[in-house]
């Protein structure tokens, strides 16, 4: 895979989608947990999704019980947390591994495009977030610690960029 939208992801209803579709867009991917410390974070993605939405944002969780096993929930568990207790109205998706040889391919590339700290791939623990550009390039990488309010400057430096 050469490009992002090249990759086909499983919404929590179990609907195969392709990323082809948020061609154009700027796109914020984050792997999630609902029994992490940093799951507050699930506000603040959601209030990056209301404010620039409608200038081209998506944010797109996948849930992932690799850290602390921290995601042990089903598909409709994650579904019904989310919307309640934080209001979740932007896409997410299937529970995935974002390590190791049962990685999502999504998450391969991304991590390929942008390692870590010392050049590392892994992902380090939940709420890793990879922002990428209009055009389907990874444009940075940001650690679990990194709030979601600190991403808006990068953000909107992004959605300023008009697609080709």
């Amino acid at each position: 895979m050469t490009s992002i939208y090249d990759f086909d992801v499983r919404t929590l209803a179990g609907e195969t989608v392709s990323l082809g579709q948020f061609r154009g867009k700027v796109l914020l991917i984050v792997n999630t947990a609902s029994e992490c410390g940093f799951t507050p974070q699930y506000r603040g993605l959601q209030a990056l999704y209301d404010t620039y939405r409608e200038r081209g944002l998506e944010v797109l969780g996948f849930p992932c019980n690799q850290f602390g096993k921290q995601e042990p929930g089903g598909s409709a568990n994650i579904a019904a947390f989310c919307e309640m207790n934080y209001g979740v109205t932007f896409p997410m998706f299937e529970k995935i591994e974002v390590n190791g040889a049962g990685a999502h391919p999504l998450y391969r590339w991304l991590t390929h495009e942008i390692p870590g700290v010392l050049g590392l791939e892994a992902i380090k623990w939940n709420f890793t977030k990879f922002l990428v550009g209009r055009e389907g390039t990874v444009a940075k990488r940001y650690a679990p610690t990194t709030k979601p309010e600190q991403l808006a400057g990068d953000i909107e430096l992004l959605l300023a960029t008009r697609p080709a």
